[in-house]
């Protein structure tokens, strides 16, 4: 049960990851000002750091982790470059990574629920990037 448990969340964090690196790859190119460049980055090489940590993880129960699913991040990739065809400012690309920081938040905080048998290096990445998400979200609440 631990072994599965601990698999499976961090298969979730491993997709969580990617969507988010991701996510932050499509707008970065779209930033003007600098300092929310710079906090997008850093966010960035956080992620980076935390899926290093994941495959580290994961490897140690031979296992390759998870890609987010095809449906998830095709919508994100529409609804990105919707809002950004519609209004391409630091304004849209905060409220874009803001919701999208919440939603994987909400997600991670489920699954910490759901798979509570997880060993506790894998409970400990999933708090990291759940704070680091919430932590995106405070910084960019200027730029709402």
């Amino acid at each position: 049960m631990i072994e599965q448990d601990t698999i499976k969340l961090l298969r979730e964090c491993d997709s969580g990851i990617k969507m988010g690196v991701s996510a932050l790859d499509e707008v970065m190119d779209q930033v003007e000002d600098l300092h929310l460049r710079r906090q997008l980055t850093q966010c960035r090489a956080h992620h980076e750091a935390l899926s290093h940590k994941a495959q580290c993880l994961l490897e140690r129960y031979q296992d390759e982790g998870k890609d987010p699913p095809a449906m998830a991040k095709g919508m994100s990739w529409l609804k990105t470059n919707w809002k950004m065809a519609v209004d391409g400012s630091d304004h849209a690309i905060a409220d874009l990574i803001t919701d999208g920081c919440s939603q994987a938040a909400k997600t991670l905080v489920r699954y910490l629920h759901q798979y509570p048998a997880a060993d506790q290096p894998s409970k400990a990445l999933a708090a990291e990037l759940v704070a680091l998400e919430d932590e995106l979200v405070k910084e960019l609440r200027p730029y709402l």
